[in-house]
């Protein structure tokens, strides 16, 4: 029988959601009917580890500055590679499908995982073109699609909804081993408010340091919280002047990226995000999934993520003192807190299942009609 050759283009496979995301479909995705190809435009990164297993690992030919124009390297490069679907993640789109197209490729597949916020027209005018060379679009959250529909994607490109999902075996709830708090010289009973994402513009981390230095100056009853920040990128240095300037000392701590990920979240007593922007995000589910209450901005997917049973817990965008508020009501009010971390897990469960995100992907590969709902 003939395999579907699949090859992933994105720019790396480091540190990040949409790359662990590239992994976990290439580790899952049905062997006997698909083989899986990753090119990698810039180099391979933290998650290439052991992924050869699963997939051919490539790394693309160091392209011109007239690539955008003209990919005739790149084109080349996956001439050579033959295959039958190319799958393109944020941020690689325009550049990936002209070239697909130079070297005729039968089928070209996108996934959006969120769009900057604002999104500036150069990136909405490329796309714009990318899309009619796109058999389907592929957006991880229904807020996404509408702004995709609004604003990037013409013509009959068609748009799909596949939320991301993670593995909730691997993520689940696990009592807190200590390992981060004898690092962090916390006791037991400091409440650890606990963030795991990329330090870049789009995830208002700024907004999250200002919060902590309203709930530091208010906080009273019960021992002072922390706010640790694990993850790594273009603001680390920004953020770093910022916790410096609020004079927040060793309450306020910058990780940088852990592959620990497990210790960290057994040790946090909620997860939060300060977002500008999200498609739907992969830290967060973790997290719900791992058992923990989420505080979290109300935008893009993330009120999707959440569910109605957890809305409660959303706060307004750019917004430091209500985020600082519903900090401070998720520590003081611990039992809440405890049965809307059982809420988080269970909506992950019930609605981010890893093995449905991977059936889509797999569906589209081989252009098979979506299902239709029996009431449909």
């Amino acid at each position: 029988m003939h395999r579907i050759r699949v090859l992933h283009v994105i720019q790396n496979l480091n540190y990040g959601g949409m790359e662990r995301l590239l992994a976990d479909i290439v580790r899952r995705v049905d062997r006997e009917r698909f083989e899986s190809h990753v090119l990698c435009l810039e180099y391979f990164g933290r998650f290439a580890d052991g992924l050869a297993e699963r997939a051919e690992l490539h790394l693309a030919a160091r392209q011109p500055r007239y690539s955008m124009i003209w990919p005739g390297r790149l084109a080349a490069q996956i001439r050579g590679l033959r295959p039958d679907v190319i799958h393109t993640h944020s941020g690689v789109w325009y550049k990936t499908s002209f070239a697909a197209r130079l070297a005729r490729v039968p089928r070209l597949i996108h996934t959006d995982h969120g769009r900057p916020s604002p999104d500036p027209w150069l990136f909405r005018m490329l796309d714009g073109l990318a899309c009619r060379r796109t058999s389907v679009v592929a957006a991880v959250s229904e807020v996404l699609a509408r702004q995709l529909e609004d604003t990037v994607v013409r013509g009959s490109c068609p748009i799909e909804v596949i939320p991301n999902g993670v593995d909730t075996d691997l993520f689940r709830p696990r009592p807190d081993n200590g390992v981060l708090r004898r690092e962090l010289g916390l006791a037991p009973e400091v409440p650890i408010i606990g963030s795991i994402g990329r330090l870049e513009s789009i995830k208002g981390y700024e907004i999250m340091i200002e919060a902590f230095a309203h709930l530091c100056k208010r906080f009273e009853a019960g021992p002072q919280p922390v706010l640790v920040l694990a993850g790594d990128g273009s603001e680390r240095e920004r953020l770093e002047d910022l916790i410096a300037s609020r004079a927040l000392g060793d309450s306020a701590r910058l990780l940088g990226w852990r592959d620990d990920v497990h210790d960290l979240l057994s040790a946090f007593a909620l997860f939060t995000m300060s977002s500008h922007s999200e498609g739907t995000s992969v830290s967060l589910l973790e997290a719900m999934s791992a058992g923990l209450c989420p505080v979290v901005t109300d935008v893009g997917g993330n009120r999707a993520v959440v569910g109605e049973d957890l809305v409660h817990r959303l706060v307004p965008p750019d917004n430091s003192i209500a985020l600082a508020g519903a900090w401070s009501d998720a520590i003081h009010d611990g039992p809440r807190r405890g049965a809307d971390a059982e809420t988080a897990r269970s909506r992950v469960q019930d609605c981010f299942s890893l093995e449905a995100m991977v059936r889509s992907y797999e569906r589209l590969y081989s252009a098979e009609p979506k299902a239709e709902h029996p009431s449909q």
